[in-house]
């Protein structure tokens, strides 16, 4: 009987045993060592400073302006299995995952994208607005903790690293990254996750979620944010799916923007958005305007493809439109300002991404 390998974790696998090792990485034990945490010394001028060695002398890492840090460097074969992040919640701060020694990321995404949270308004640490994800892979609790169950196999090596792109300012970083040592299967692939933002949505032109994937893999989630430009209904346009060498016309085609993310009728209940959130879709954010200096209706939304992944044996392009309506009942094209994070799997090498925006390209205005 072959032995478990500790991954694919579930309710039906949960009494299996395994000779998986679990080990785990933090600012108390930052190479996630066996009894390698907690051994910081106290900051003479610090809250644990009468207590002293073992007593929450190191929580977290300020990252400093303009540099790179490495929050974990873990020789496989392994999977992370959870992570949580806290402190500093923003575009500031850039995540990046390598698998195995490639120099190409398989993740490029800003911290707070990454965890479908694309209008955090951080403006002051325990300040709103708070918007609560409750889905299977992540879940954000108040107030901002961010929290993902993604599987994240790795057969050498995973480096995890968070870069500060503020030209001035260190940004705090709370971090836990739960991982496990095993065995990984050979039919396991490599997680990977892009951004992407296009501001305004050129006039007639479809938004791009992802495109230039290449390898055999499956996709399994989309997050967006979409601030509206303009009055009225924005969400009639249909999703694409190219899977495999489809040209004009798409394998898998969509119905409309709230139908893709799991609702119908525009989220209108007596006039009025409503937000919600489920295991595997949700719009559990909308940020409406104040009359002032808040002039965009903003929509964070999310659909994870858990139970129904899109797989692709060579390639992969995914848009969406975004269409309104005109008063004598035709589509409007719209011109808004949309953000994404694809989410996939997939085998090696990982094909070169689209330049990240600059900090100027990615700030929330």
């Amino acid at each position: 009987m072959q032995q478990f390998n500790g991954l694919g974790m579930n309710l039906g696998t949960l009494s299996l045993l395994a000779d998986a090792k679990t080990r785990s990485i933090s600012a108390e034990n930052p190479n996630g060592e066996k009894a390698g945490g907690a051994r910081a010394e106290a900051d003479p001028n610090g809250p644990a400073r009468e207590l002293g060695k073992g007593w929450k002398c190191r929580p977290c890492v300020d990252v400093p302006a303009q540099e790179t840090y490495t929050l974990a460097d873990i020789e496989g074969p392994g999977a992370i299995q959870s992570m949580w992040f806290a402190g500093y919640v923003g575009r500031d701060l850039i995540l990046r995952f390598h698998w195995d020694d490639q120099e190409q990321p398989a993740v490029e995404v800003p911290l707070s994208d990454f965890f479908a949270t694309p209008y955090p308004m951080q403006e002051r640490p325990h300040a709103g607005p708070f918007a609560q994800i409750n889905s299977v892979p992540v879940a954000v609790n108040p107030n901002r903790g961010l929290n993902c169950f993604w599987e994240m196999p790795f057969r050498k090596r995973c480096r995890i690293t968070v870069e500060n792109i503020n030209p001035t300012k260190g940004r705090m970083c709370f971090y836990q990254i739960n991982y496990t040592l095993t065995e990984v299967p050979e039919n396991a692939a490599y997680f990977h996750a892009q951004f992407r933002r296009t501001n305004p949505l050129p006039y007639g032109e479809e938004y791009t979620i992802v495109d230039g994937i290449q390898g055999k893999g499956h996709y399994v989630g989309t997050s967006m944010g979409w601030s509206i430009n303009n009055n009225s209904w924005w969400g009639e346009g249909e999703i694409k799916f190219f899977i495999d060498g489809d040209g004009e016309y798409p394998t898998i085609c969509g119905t409309g923007t709230e139908d893709y993310f799991g609702g119908a009728f525009n989220w209108d209940v007596d006039g009025q958005y409503t937000t919600y959130s489920t295991p595997f879709m949700g719009m559990p954010q909308v940020l409406r305007p104040d009359g002032t200096y808040k002039s965009q209706h903003r929509h964070a939304l999310y659909r994870w493809h858990v139970m129904d992944p899109v797989r692709f044996e060579e390639d992969l392009r995914i848009t969406i439109q975004a269409l309104g309506w005109r008063e004598d009942v035709r589509y409007y094209p719209g011109m808004h300002d949309i953000c994404s994070v694809a989410y996939w799997y997939q085998t090696l090498p990982t094909a070169s991404f689209p330049k990240l925006p600059d900090r100027n390209g990615l700030e929330i205005v």
